[in-house]
């Protein structure tokens, strides 16, 4: 392991000094002003994560194109975990707090109807947040009404997501081996929970096992779009990862396993020194997991285990705002005991995806405000050189995994075929070039939110699809919109060259509104679907799942009560 660390962060540093590089041959013609030295601040903030999207994406997709079965490659487990019995029990518990029934219920009723063979092996249980007292007695009365579903809910809130599932694993959690967390939207195959167990049962040093998690097919534009390239970009970087973390990798709080025991002991979370809970908890369980010995890894493979992605861009920036919010809490646990030291990494580099965030508005203006000052003392071919390799490098991931799919006949298929596939993934380019330019800002507006003081916690999250009228674009998008027109009022008055080099980083924020209204549109979004454009496997050739085979062994006494 200490090898294939040192061979990536060698993939790592190289990267980051072919862009300082260019970089460099573009600011230093001419001299040196102050608005050059702060570019290049603000450019050495976002090089390494820059770097760490080319060395996942390089790693991950070698792997996924030279090894015969790339999720064993990244973790090796002895024994069979496709056929072999089911011994252990397994909680399967579904968090949820103002969620629709309707919503939630039919994914898991589906998985208890294919694991019901193996007897009192698996339990289903949702564990409930809920407060609102009409919310609550419709909830509790369509739980109840599914056989084998188990319903608990708390009183309070205390400790959001994380002190749910602690309640639970401290009560009822006691009665099981492994607990599978699930949210309320996600959707796993039996075969995936099965492997899942197997791999657990295999390997008693290991506490946790992440599924590779993936976007269910999805009806509206917005989410289809997304998760079409998010799921070739999180195969190639969730490969490459595992690749070289091993047994020190992450969790992301559902669709994984892990060992109830272990997870008791070692994954309990403290508020922070000013009171607060953890909100992004599972990064901290991971590396608390980790830092007592424990494994912790992904499984890379993509069958059986999805999730849904928020329907239009309001919910999606509102996600990214709590994530942000999340994430930048691990600063306060950087210098904590109990982490080893690729487990502070992980926090720093939960911290990084959100905190660059800033750097990217702050380098258009600082561009700008140098094409009007050193605009000639640039050289244009160095220039471009170094915008392409940074669309290349932030980008390595979702371009790797689009390359893997068009390599092979039968990942193809899967998406109908070359041209299905071909188009899909230009059309999904194109929205994330769009969406990537809208989204900086939000996250910069919300990261700076956070720091003052703004409070957040595990809120409500509309989940349905949904139009996006004019009035509510314009209300939410139109500082981008005066944003961009700013940005590219300057530009223009430079150069026409300037304005094309700024497109792929700035271009989003000219259409912010029509882009938040056009990809919730129910008429595009009925277009996209009629003519599966960006369609996933699962919506090529729906999965219809098997019944799990029934254990050799008598089943286990059920003790737990409703």
């Amino acid at each position: 392991m200490v090898l294939r660390r040192l061979a990536f962060l060698a993939i790592v540093m190289a990267a980051m000094a072919v862009l300082l590089a260019l970089m460099l041959r573009v600011l230093t013609p001419g001299g040196w002003t102050v608005v050059k030295a702060l570019i290049l601040l603000c450019f050495l903030g976002v090089l390494p994560w820059l770097g760490l999207c080319v060395a996942n994406a390089v790693t991950g997709f070698a792997l996924l194109m030279l090894s015969d079965d790339p999720p064993r490659a990244v973790l090796p487990v002895a024994g069979d975990i496709e056929t072999g019995d089911i011994t252990a029990r397994t909680a399967l518990a579904m968090t949820v707090r103002h969620e629709d029934p309707a919503v939630f219920l039919p994914p898991l009723q589906r998985l208890i109807a294919a694991l019901a063979p193996l007897g009192d092996r698996f339990t289903a249980f949702v564990l409930s947040d809920s407060q609102n007292p009409t919310l609550v007695a419709r909830e509790e009365a369509a739980v109840r009404a599914v056989p084998g579903l188990i319903y608990r809910r708390r009183a309070d809130n205390s400790g959001f997501k994380a002190g749910n599932v602690m309640a639970f694993l401290d009560q009822d959690g006691r009665a099981f081996e492994f607990c599978l967390p699930l949210d309320a939207d996600s959707q796993m195959s039996a075969e995936a929970v099965l492997r899942l167990v197997r791999i657990l049962q295999a390997d008693p040093t290991m506490g946790l096992v992440q599924h590779l998690t993936v976007g269910a097919p999805a009806e509206a534009a917005f989410p289809r779009l997304f998760q079409f390239g998010m799921r070739a970009g999180m195969r190639v970087w969730a490969t490459g990862q595992a690749w070289w973390q091993g047994r020190e990798g992450p969790y992301w709080g559902h669709n994984a396993i892990f060992r109830i025991d272990a997870f008791r002991t070692h994954a309990r979370l403290e508020t922070l020194p000013d009171g607060s809970p953890i909100l992004s908890h599972d990064q901290v369980e991971a590396a608390r997991l980790a830092g007592a010995g424990w494994g912790v890894a992904v499984w890379a493979g993509e069958e059986g285990s999805l999730e849904a992605n928020p329907p239009a861009l309001p919910e999606f920036l509102a996600r990214d705002a709590r994530w942000s919010a999340g994430n930048l809490q691990y600063r306060h646990l950087l210098a904590a005991p109990g982490f080893r030291p690729l487990g502070r990494w992980q926090l720093v580099q939960a911290i990084l995806l959100f905190a660059t965030a800033p750097l990217y508005p702050l380098l258009l203006v600082l561009a700008t405000a140098n094409a009007w000052t050193a605009g000639a003392d640039v050289p244009r071919g160095a220039l471009v050189t170094l915008v392409l390799a940074w669309m290349l490098s932030i980008y390595s991931p979702k371009l790797l995994g689009t390359a893997e799919v068009l390599l092979s006949a039968r990942k193809r298929a899967r998406y109908g075929g070359l041209v299905w596939f071909a188009l899909g993934a230009l059309c999904e380019f194109g929205f994330t070039l769009l969406l990537d330019a809208i989204a900086q800002p939000s996250k910069a507006w919300a990261m700076l939110r956070t720091l003052v003081g703004a409070r957040t916690g595990w809120a409500a999250q509309n989940r349905s699809g949904r139009g996006v009228d004019w009035r509510e674009a314009a209300r939410g998008f139109w500082p981008h919109t005066l944003f961009g027109l700013a940005i590219f009022a300057a530009l223009a008055c430079v150069s026409l060259w300037d304005v094309v080099l700024a497109l792929p980083f700035a271009g989003g924020l000219l259409v912010a509104i029509p882009f938040c209204v056009a990809s919730a549109d129910p008429a595009i979004s009925r277009a996209l679907r009629l003519r599966r454009l960006a369609g996933t496997p699962e919506e090529w050739t729906p999965h219809r799942p098997q019944a799990a085979t029934s254990p050799a062994q008598p089943p286990l006494p059920h003790t737990s009560a409703p």
